[in-house]
């Protein structure tokens, strides 16, 4: 079974990698953006899977991109690496505090209290001129350990990363969900009430989810913020973490790489839509998702079980 985790991993990264030399520069930066928001779509799959969804994924986003944006222009670091570990550790440290509060909650009070976290974020850093408010701030572009590329190669050096990372990231998720705690995570979606008369502890379990989705959230809005060279609060405004949901919901809990699918599909459709319907591409992106939701309630996802089912 890890064998073929493994196998499927190189061939995802490979198939994902020969894109930097097929692709032209403005597709290969959609993607990049497409595959840094599904990280923080694949941490709200992981909570869909124990039954609470989260409206408020935008606070992780956005402090891993002010945090990485903080930490070059004030101490000179640009370093991709340091930057995403540095930003990965404050989104970490802020889940864990949040965590034990929220994971007592369930359905609407769980999806309101995460995005009103995200709101109080959003309210304060448009009020702070210091971090340049509503405007936001300019970083430089990031350093490779040392290597300081430009234009092209900068571009592909970014994207390679960023095709590692979610490698890396959508890997470990699927051995989670696969473990015995991540197995416990769907039992807790259909009975929790039976989940802890079996003696696990359905709280730490959420508190695991949602922590595990901060540090991903941060992880894709440090990627983000290093493609645009830019950060503003409206990475933790509320349409920010519904793009998010969107894409959680197109995807499915059932599988890792449609969440990955689901992020780079909606990025077409969205720029598609506002390259040929500029006054009404929201119209043209909502029967897109209403269209797939009627047709996949479960998501893409369920095409791959699907054909399981009937392989078997």
């Amino acid at each position: 079974m890890r064998s073929k985790l493994f196998l499927g991993a190189t061939a995802a990264f490979a198939v994902l990698a020969a894109g930097s030399v097929i692709l032209p520069d403005w597709a290969m930066f959609l993607c990049a953006m497409a595959l840094a928001k599904g990280l923080v779509c694949l941490g709200i799959v992981g909570m869909m899977r124990g039954g609470v969804v989260s409206f408020g994924q935008g606070l992780y986003y956005c402090i891993g991109a002010y945090t990485a944006t903080l930490v070059a222009n004030s101490f000179g670091v640009s370093d991709i690496f340091l930057l995403t570990l540095l930003s990965a550790l404050a989104c970490l440290l802020v889940g864990m505090a949040f965590g034990p509060l929220l994971s007592s909650y369930r359905g609407i009070f769980f999806a309101m209290l995460s995005l009103a976290l995200s709101m109080v974020l959003y309210g304060s850093l448009s009020k702070m001129s210091v971090i340049g408010g509503t405007d936001g701030l300019n970083i430089a572009a990031p350093t490779f350990l040392g290597w300081a590329p430009e234009g092209r190669p900068l571009q592909t050096a970014l994207y390679i990363y960023v095709v590692a990372i979610v490698v890396i990231a959508g890997t470990l998720m699927r051995i989670y969900f696969d473990s015995e705690q991540g197995l416990i995570t769907l039992a807790t979606r259909d009975n929790e009430l039976r989940v802890e008369y079996l003696g696990a502890s359905v709280r730490n379990i959420m508190t695991y989810n949602y922590v595990f989705g901060a540090v991903l959230g941060g992880i894709g809005g440090t990627i983000a913020a290093l493609a645009l060279g830019h950060v503003d609060p409206e990475f933790a405004f509320w349409t920010t973490s519904g793009e998010f949901v969107f894409v959680a919901i197109l995807a499915g809990y059932l599988s890792v790489p449609a969440v990955f699918v689901a992020a780079i599909i909606l990025e077409l459709v969205r720029s598609f839509s506002n390259l040929y319907f500029p006054n009404t591409w929201q119209l043209a992106l909502g029967i897109f998702l209403l269209v797939v939701i009627v047709l996949l309630p479960n998501g893409l996802g369920s095409l791959v079980g699907r054909r399981k089912g009937n392989a078997a």
